[in-house]
């Protein structure tokens, strides 16, 4: 995090089973998965000192419907931009051009003869055109693809939420990088699924809950698509999940984000935070209210 002013009183978290600090005494906390829980339950009562939540990740969906209007909620929105854009990429290439197929005969000791599609000339549609969708956009197009992104609102270089089941239908590559919220819980469900081409390929690196499992699941065992997914709406994904044994499918264990570089930004990130709050600066990553509620 590097050096901090005078004036912050550092209280760190100690590995389990030894005691938390009390976080009705703390201003602004960055909260690992050891305190959410009491963070969660001092948010739901009387109001503390607290001012700043700054999240080491960049989704917030587990301050959904907690958060009062008097505290700040910052994400790490940057943070991981290119470790998760190169899973992403790795992953489409992964399974269009057949490495899923050769790693699974690679397994059986079999010379099986695979002629798989290419990337370039197929449409990628991005659902969510943050920083990260930006930065998948930027590292698919040298590879010739059709890119199109679609946001919460239609801009310039993303059409909007309203039209996709239009943007659906021409997909030869879905990839799902929406946060989850009121509004995304469940956007991808069957209908919209039944919408995709036979043969398509949903890449699901956002949120698990985004998309309605089961429906995927029947797509999936029926051969009509493939997937690559990185989160579930389980986790972790039991080892009795029909996924697991699925040939048309990449399942890893939510770590598309992760690398030791994007850690150290992460913490960076927090103190840089701290020094602001400390000096009176207006904060950076700031959550839209409308994904907290």
């Amino acid at each position: 995090m590097g050096a901090l002013p005078a004036n912050v009183e550092v209280r760190l978290v100690a590995p389990d089973p030894a005691p938390l600090p009390d976080l009705t005494e703390v201003d602004l906390v960055v909260p690992l998965q050891r305190i959410r829980k009491p963070l969660l339950e001092i948010l739901a009562g009387p109001p503390s000192r607290l001012r700043v939540i700054q999240t080491l990740s960049a989704g917030v969906d587990w301050l959904i419907g907690r958060v009062p209007e008097h505290v700040i909620v910052c994400n790490a929105r940057g943070v991981y931009d290119a470790p998760l854009a190169e899973w992403v990429v790795g992953a489409i290439l992964a399974m269009q051009r057949g490495l899923v197929r050769a790693r699974d005969a690679q397994t059986r000791r079999e010379w099986d003869e695979i002629e798989p599609p290419e990337l370039a000339g197929r449409r990628v549609v991005i659902l969510g055109m943050g920083s990260i969708g930006t930065a998948i956009a930027d590292r698919l197009r040298p590879f010739g693809v059709d890119v199109v992104g679609v946001a919460r609102t239609a801009r310039t270089g993303a059409r909007g939420l309203d039209e996709l089941d239009d943007v659906l239908r021409e997909a030869a590559i879905l990839v799902n990088i929406l946060p989850l919220t009121s509004e995304t819980r469940g956007i991808l469900d069957a209908r919209r699924l039944g919408l995709l081409p036979d043969g398509a390929l949903v890449v699901n690196a956002g949120r698990g809950r985004t998309v309605v499992g089961d429906a995927l699941l029947e797509e999936l065992r029926a051969g009509r698509l493939r997937a690559a997914l990185d989160v579930h709406e389980i986790e972790p994904l039991p080892a009795d999940h029909p996924l697991w044994d699925l040939p048309n499918v990449l399942v890893s264990p939510h770590m598309a984000g992760e690398s030791p570089d994007s850690t150290r930004r992460a913490f960076e990130l927090a103190g840089d935070q701290v020094r602001r709050f400390a000096r009176g600066e207006p904060l950076i990553n700031e959550v839209a209210r409308y994904l907290l509620e």
